[in-house]
């Protein structure tokens, strides 16, 4: 093997696969232990388990039954926050017509809603509605302008019709909802998710990086990783603040498109992703991807279209909600997301990316960890694309270094290599990680030795080829990667 030339090193290295990452809800058409592993094995990811939907209970089976099937999937639960749903509808749902006119009353009136009377769960909302105030329900498709009072609440008219069946949400003025994020019960919540260990939380309604540091208190810097749901118009404002002291950002375009002008999702999208990337964290692109593959066969072409534009935005994850958690075939949906996320793949602009990055803003001062491997990432990055590595290998504990070399959006493979099986299925969430496990070593030259041993036998490099390592001392308190080694694999 050592009188290979170049280009049969080339040929029998490993191609990357799918970078992109894919997160798929789990839900009634897709928890049993037989679809979870054809889940798995068509390509999901990460697994959605929404406590929107479900009780805790039954989120920790989900969980459960995730860990026996498929045990290197990351985990993400996501809280329900303060959202505020009408009470149910009956099986099948009702169909609002415009020009239609109803009463929405308080939740403690009326159990259930129907086509002549909708009941929201939090009395107050209803309470606060004023005349011309418009209410949207569900994804925004049900929207009602109020005409005014009523005895038992509000009369509105319905501005543009549509069906609305299971628990929508809703959604008014800001003055008239008077929420704040987390709740108690998302705490409650939390805590029996931590306790089964759970990968990662995804927060609802975030407002402001205050919301984010009260639910960082309630699970500790060692436990779960947080990820922030960007739903609402003042975390966007709010947002590099927000990036400061978060793990990872969801775009969910459902709730903030109901929020801003639709018009506007998209740049809020592209500067999410975009600041998002900077930060070295993961970004999730979220809600109605392949909607009607709830019940079609194929989806759109203007939703392949729509996946395609988040892969070449950079986003590190697209997510597959109803479509996987109440869908007619979701295994089918997993594959149809990973054929489009593949084929896009092939005409990312990954040198162009990396260059154009600019300055890395990371939180910490210049000193700091983080700081210095962002620094170190950065050159790592760079030594990989002139001497045309085979592999760029991140020796980690925690998944800091893998998550800051994976924003450079390397042409080659990123491979983390970590003792921690959590921080394996932490990192399946972000872009072009690929994970394999290692041993404790005692020694950075134990780690770096270990870590190409590895890589040259999973067959992201062979004899001939350079491989550029990133580690740091074992012995350190806080580990920080501050080892920038170029190694030819022999």
């Amino acid at each position: 093997m050592a009188n290979d030339t170049e280009g049969d090193r080339a040929r029998r290295r490993r191609v990357p696969h799918r970078r992109t990452r894919i997160v798929a809800t789990i839900g009634p058409a897709s928890d049993d232990r037989a679809t979870l592993r054809a889940l798995a094995d068509a390509g999901m990811d990460v697994a959605r388990i929404t406590l929107a939907h479900g009780d805790v209970d039954e989120a920790v089976q989900r969980m459960r039954a995730l860990r026996e099937v498929a045990p290197h999937v990351g985990i993400l639960a996501d809280l329900p926050g303060p959202k505020i749903r009408a009470a149910p509808f009956p099986e099948g749902g009702v169909v609002l017509v415009a020009g239609s006119e109803l009463l929405l009353v308080p939740g403690s009136t009326s159990p259930t809603s129907s086509a002549e009377r909708i009941a929201v769960a939090v009395d107050d909302v209803v309470h606060r509605l004023e005349q011309g105030d418009a209410v949207a329900l569900g994804d925004g498709g049900v929207s009602l302008v109020v005409l005014g009072a009523a005895d038992d609440g509000v009369r509105v008219r319905v501005r543009s019709g549509g069906r609305l069946q299971g628990r929508p949400g809703v959604t008014a003025p800001a003055r008239s909802m008077q929420l704040s994020t987390p709740t108690v019960e998302d705490l409650e919540r939390l805590e029996v998710l931590a306790a089964e260990g759970v990968d990662a939380v995804a927060v609802s309604f975030v407002r402001c990086a205050a919301d984010m540091e009260k639910v960082r208190s309630a699970v500790g810097r060692d436990g779960p990783m947080l990820c922030a749901k960007i739903e609402t118009l003042e975390a966007i404002e709010d947002l590099d603040a927000i990036l400061e002291v978060t793990d990872a950002v969801m775009v969910a375009r459902g709730d903030l498109g109901v929020r801003v002008p639709l018009e506007d999702v998209p740049h809020h999208q592209k500067r999410i992703i975009r600041a998002g990337v900077r930060f070295g964290r993961p970004v999730i692109t979220a809600t109605q991807m392949l909607e009607s593959m709830v019940v079609a066969p194929v989806p759109t072409r203007a939703e392949v279209t729509d996946v395609a534009n988040a892969v070449l935005d950079g986003t590190s994850a697209v997510m597959l909600s109803a479509e996987t958690a109440i869908g007619a075939d979701p295994v089918n949906v997993v594959a149809t997301m990973a054929r489009i996320v593949t084929r896009t793949e092939e005409d990312f602009d990954y040198a162009s990316w990396g260059a154009g990055l600019g300055v890395q803003q990371v939180s910490g001062p210049p000193s700091s960890p983080a700081r210095i491997t962002a620094a170190i990432t950065g050159a790592a990055w760079r030594a990989a694309a002139e001497q045309d590595a085979a592999a760029i290998i991140a020796c980690t504990r925690s998944g800091a270094t893998a998550r800051a070399i994976s924003r450079f959006r390397p042409a080659m493979p990123i491979v983390a290599t970590t003792p921690s099986a959590r921080t394996a299925r932490q990192l399946s969430m972000s872009w072009g990680v690929d994970t394999l496990d290692v041993a404790e070593s005692k020694s950075t030259d134990d780690v770096v030795w270990f870590a190409v041993k590895r890589a040259v036998e999973a067959g992201y490099a062979v004899p001939g080829d350079v491989v550029v390592v990133l580690a740091g001392s074992p012995s350190e308190a806080e580990p920080v990667a501050d080892t920038l080694r170029l190694v030819r694999v022999h």
